[in-house]
């Protein structure tokens, strides 16, 4: 246990990657299942979605009881990990259709619910500065897991996809393993089981700061999974314009390359620019930057496809950088002792709004093709709007500051 706390952030990011490569791990195996199962693009989202609802629940739950913050992080993350990593398999070895395939994908959103908003607790718990480039380094990690099933794809090619999905499971076991062993932090309250009373987390939306904060992060997370579920697609749609035909490993590296690479390097950039610019300017860039591919997108003809991969790698590098600074900012300005299920709140709420727009784009997709992505736009539009009066506020404490 002694080496894991000599470095215990690095321990929490990894686990991060880990756990979360339990997210999108059917997208990777979208062409198999589509042929497999006789589904369509369309019946893709609701799948998607299932994970989704399953984290909003599990989000939910830990917010409303008070559970993210009455017992320690570590027991609720490994806990999580292993439940995750059964739902996983038994969706890779159990379902063979829609119907069990969604239940079991539900399954794996409520066990992620106690991965992801608890790594950020965790996160807090062992840093006393530079929060929001800690968290870049977790979303970094968020980000590449969720990425990871992709990689795995394009690297074991001629692999079956159960067996892509089952190694999701097993590195999720592993990142359970390690997170329990390294315990809590010292840098927040200890848990507390029956001092937090329930409902305490709704409060914290009565903070004007706070609110604004979440606002912004619900539009940007109407933009982020909806992206990287469509984004697939999007990529071959380039190549069958590159090749004139169907490039599925070529697929699964590119799109591992734009959401995992180019991702995961964004948030980390977006979590040092944060140390000089603070957590607020550097999001409200980041959700302007990937609200304005979403304008450009469907202007480029298909001719174009190099300029359109190239948007899409802006895009992967932007889409998802403002996510550790909302959550930075959020947790700044929120009472310490309820950190874990104020941003358990935020998540649940801003993945609502993700299935809402999943089902949108990948309802709409086989009819609009790229004019799709102006399906995304109101999320980065409508947060900076709301996300304004927060970045007001800190624009005047900075200059009173600096008087």
């Amino acid at each position: 246990m002694k080496p894991l706390r000599s470095s215990p952030i690095l321990v929490i990011v990894l686990a991060q990657l880990l756990g979360t490569s339990l997210w999108f791990s059917p997208n990777s195996a979208a062409a198999s299942l589509l042929r497999e199962w006789g589904l369509t693009a369309a019946e893709l989202g609701p799948l998607t979605s299932a994970t989704q609802f399953g984290f909003i629940a599990g989000t939910l739950l830990l917010a409303t009881t008070g559970l993210a913050d009455r017992f320690p992080a570590s027991r609720i993350f490994a806990l999580s990990c292993a439940a995750g990593a059964l739902g996983n398999a038994l969706f890779a070895l159990t379902a063979t259709g829609l119907a069990t395939g969604m239940a079991w994908r539900f399954l794996v959103g409520l066990a992620l619910a106690g991965i992801y908003p608890l790594g950020m607790k965790m996160i807090i718990s062992w840093t006393q500065r530079n929060t929001g480039a800690t968290l870049g380094l977790l979303v970094a990690m968020l980000t590449l897991g969720s990425a990871l099933p992709h990689g795995v794809r394009a690297a074991g090619i001629g692999w079956p996809w159960e067996s892509v999905v089952l190694t999701s499971s097993l590195l999720a076991l592993l990142a359970g393993v390690v997170v329990y062993l390294l315990g809590e932090g010292p840098h927040l309250p200890p848990a507390r089981r029956r001092a937090i009373p329930w409902g305490s987390a709704l409060r914290v939306f009565l903070n004007p700061k706070f609110r604004s904060s979440a606002f912004g992060y619900f539009g940007h997370m109407w933009e982020l999974y909806a992206f990287w579920t469509l984004l697939p697609f999007l990529v071959a749609g380039c190549l069958r314009v590159a090749t004139g035909a169907g490039q599925p490993a070529l697929t699964s590296a590119l799109t591992f390359g734009i959401m995992g690479v180019m991702g995961a390097t964004g948030a980390i950039l977006a979590g040092a620019a944060s140390e000089r610019l603070g957590s607020p300017r550097v999001a409200a860039l980041a959700l302007f930057t990937s609200g304005l591919m979403c304008l450009l997108f469907p202007f480029v003809p298909d001719s174009l496809w190099v300029l359109q991969l190239g948007l899409l790698v802006i895009w992967g590098l932007s889409v998802v950088s403002d996510s550790a600074q909302f959550s930075a900012t959020s947790a700044k300005v929120c009472p310490a002792h309820l950190v874990g299920g104020a941003l358990a709140l935020q998540n649940s709420l801003g993945f609502l709004l993700s299935t809402v727009s999943i089902n949108l784009v990948m309802a709409s997709y086989e009819n609009l093709q790229a004019s799709v992505a102006w399906l995304l736009l109101p999320g980065p539009i409508l947060g900076l709007l709301c996300f304004r009066r927060l970045l007001r506020s800190e624009a005047w404490t900075r200059a009173t500051a600096d008087r």
